[in-house]
């Protein structure tokens, strides 16, 4: 789904449930190609950070953000989280901070205090329900405690503080605990654009709550699902309706909060799927032309 910056619903999209999200957004960026947007920002969440979709953003003087995963381990992210510096706030829950380690592309650290409370919060819970799991086994034999560890890689959140033992003894990993105590209410993004702010990359990048607005809209008030077809051309047909449902929708929002529409006095933004683009021509001129060009595809 394609929505502006105040998520108004411009275009939507369909593809079967196995298709590879690597490969949807470059198709949606050539599909793009033909509106009259100047320039184009994409925003995209840590699903397509792979080096060649960044590659394919980038062309025709494109720009991204892109969020990258914290504990990927690469040698960018982990040099990002270890520079030093101070956060600016740019929101009642939000600071950034800007680290330069590419000539290329630029790192901004955003970090929720509120966020970071709750990370605490979730991680003492898991910590202390694998001590009562892990509590006298080193009385049990080697098979039990070997059954027990299986039965903790099942679950994620409590293996990844789990250490065994040169010995096969279960232990508390005290020193991952100190590692995601530096990543609480963190997230790192990626941004190509020289000469967006950090503030502007770290609130572009929020944009894509109107994306995941639109979709759990469609999802839980217009019921977009159950579908009661098997025919594509009427599974396409029945998500297009839900989208105009949405679209009429926002617009009577607009309407009744004249406020949402006009209120940022800067680019339009558009998301697509789980992506983003910025346009110079302002909200109620790129809403329109988006809104001709759909029209037009649609006679």
């Amino acid at each position: 789904m394609a929505v502006t910056r105040d998520g108004i619903p411009v275009r939507c999209w369909c593809w079967p449930g196995n298709a590879s999200d690597q490969t949807l957004i470059r198709q949606v960026k050539d599909e793009i190609r033909d509106w009259t947007l100047s320039k184009i920002v994409w925003v995209a969440d840590r699903g397509f950070s792979s080096a060649e979709n960044r590659r394919y953003l980038r062309k025709g003087d494109h720009a991204y953000i892109i969020g990258e995963k914290l504990r990927s381990g690469s040698p960018e992210v982990q040099a990002a989280l270890s520079r030093q510096g101070r956060y600016q706030d740019v929101g009642e829950n939000m600071r950034v901070k800007e680290v330069r380690i590419s000539d290329t592309d630029r790192f901004v650290i955003c970090h929720n205090p509120e966020a970071a409370e709750h990370d605490r919060h979730m991680r003492e819970q898991l910590v202390a329900q694998l001590a009562d799991l892990i509590t006298d086994t080193d009385k049990l034999s080697d098979f039990k405690r070997g059954e027990l560890r299986g039965l903790i890689a099942d679950k994620p959140g409590l293996n990844r503080y789990l250490r065994a033992t040169p010995a096969g003894k279960l232990r508390i990993d005290q020193a991952k605990i100190k590692a995601e105590e530096n990543l609480d209410g963190k997230y790192l993004l990626r941004c190509s654009d020289p000469h967006l702010s950090a503030e502007d990359i770290a609130l572009g990048y929020k944009q894509l709550l109107e994306v995941e607005r639109g979709w759990r809209d469609m999802k839980q008030i217009i019921d977009l699902r159950p579908v009661y077809h098997r025919l594509e051309e009427r599974i396409r047909a029945h998500v297009i309706l839900c989208w105009l449902a949405l679209l009429l929708i926002r617009i009577t929002e607009s309407f009744a909060r004249p406020s949402l529409l006009g209120a940022r006095g800067r680019d339009v933004g558009v998301s697509a799927g789980r992506s983003a683009f910025y346009g110079p021509q302002g909200p109620e001129s790129g809403f329109v032309s988006c809104l001709d060009r759909q029209r037009r595809t649609a006679q």
